[in-house]
């Protein structure tokens, strides 16, 4: 199944879910994932293994961290070669002042925002979202 493309569909579509939960970034050398924990992403660079995982996880493996993220999941179901939607996203986030870091999923993008802006970032993603609707203030149809 394909994903959508157009991008004011994608925006008023976009029903950003908070998971619960705080989430850090950290590396491992090499290429293996150490037991015991349950990385959400990875992502394989020269330089070792980044993993993405619940902080609790990542101190009870002793990996060290200093980033605590709240995980924000896009429910729209965004096509991988969908133009414009992580840049609308990004500049939104930007204005209000909050860091984001996306990650692209086959099915929907995930970011991961300042934990103690989590709610902030979901108001911002969700008037976007509402901005972008055909009719404002309706969602998507």
């Amino acid at each position: 199944m394909s994903g959508e493309r157009d991008l004011r569909t994608l925006l008023s579509g976009l029903r950003p879910e908070l998971n619960p939960g705080r989430y850090v970034f950290t590396t491992v050398p090499g290429s293996a994932v150490p037991a015991g924990v349950g990385p959400v992403v990875t992502v394989t660079e020269a330089e070792g293994l980044t993993l993405v995982l619940p902080e609790k996880e990542a101190i009870a493996a002793g990996l060290p961290h200093d980033f605590a993220a709240a995980w924000i999941t896009l429910r729209v179901h965004s096509a991988p070669d969908a133009v414009g939607l992580t840049a609308a996203v990004s500049l939104a986030l930007t204005d209000a002042g909050l860091s984001c870091n996306v990650v692209a999923g086959f099915h929907h993008d995930h970011l991961f925002v300042p934990y103690g802006r989590a709610a902030e970032a979901v108001r911002v993603l969700e008037a976007l979202a509402a901005e972008s609707s055909p009719e404002p203030g309706r969602g998507p149809v």
